[in-house]
């Protein structure tokens, strides 16, 4: 194969039809899923649907937060299908905050910063570093403590997901993937975490139309992908300047 001229070797067939058939045969109950997005932007929604109508349950989830309410992550917990959340940001999503407070679901909060370094660690086969960020700080509470040049570091466990779900807006056949602006966020090391990871995509391009330098992630990383367009574009806060009326009576 290696003799093979790239252009003439064949291509390794990653695309699925949709989102149930990249992800059967990878679900199970008790997963641990690492999950791209922040908020609603640039977050998998038709494997995170996929996912809710399998009835999968008892997931934890590695992501930044959990969406919104019924959108993202979201979803899940309103069908109860998620038992952990490993996230940094909790807000905007009152079903994640009842269930928090009522003791329902288990939340290990972890700052935004260490959680995409967990992941990138996982990814790259890291099991653990040290790091100041949480030291003095609840987030430090029973974890390993260690002194460098006389400064407290405490041990962060990078995260090994069984699957990582991913949202990109381009790959070509074999898998390589570009991101469109901020919705890389933490699609990047959340892909790379996982023992199998699939991708949505807004556009399959052929093979060896990226350019090489623009691409973010190799598709050495990807094991299947669908095409997830058309998509709505999803708005968490609607802020619009006040009418005149609105302005006078105010």
């Amino acid at each position: 194969m290696n003799n093979i001229p790239a252009k003439d070797r064949p291509l390794m067939k990653k695309l699925y039809p949709d989102a149930v058939s990249a992800l059967d045969g990878l679900l199970s109950d008790g997963m641990t899923i690492a999950s791209g997005g922040f908020g609603l932007c640039g977050i998998p929604e038709r494997l995170l649907t996929a996912i809710r109508d399998s009835g999968v349950k008892n997931l934890t989830f590695a992501s930044n937060n959990a969406g919104v309410d019924g959108e993202g992550i979201g979803m899940l917990l309103r069908t109860r299908q998620v038992a952990k959340m490993i996230s940094s940001y909790v807000g905007e999503n009152k079903e994640f905050e009842r269930q928090y407070l009522a003791g329902e679901l288990e939340v290990e909060f972890c700052p935004q910063g260490t959680l995409a370094e967990r992941m990138r660690a996982g990814g790259a086969g890291i099991p653990g570093f040290y790091t100041k960020t949480g030291v003095g700080t609840q987030v430090a509470e029973g974890k390993e403590v260690k002194v460098f040049d006389g400064e407290d570091y405490i041990l962060e466990r990078g995260i090994f997901a069984d699957l990582a779900i991913v949202k990109a807006w381009k790959a070509d056949e074999t898998g390589n993937c570009v991101f469109r602006k901020t919705a890389r966020n933490f699609n990047l090391p959340a892909a790379t975490c996982g023992k199998t990871c699939v991708v949505e995509v807004e556009e399959i391009v052929p093979a060896g139309s990226l350019d090489p330098d623009c691409i973010h992630l190799p598709g050495v990383y990807v094991q299947r992908m669908i095409v997830g367009a058309p998509y709505d574009k999803k708005i968490e806060f609607v802020t619009t300047r006040a009418r005149e009326a609105e302005k006078e009576q105010a």
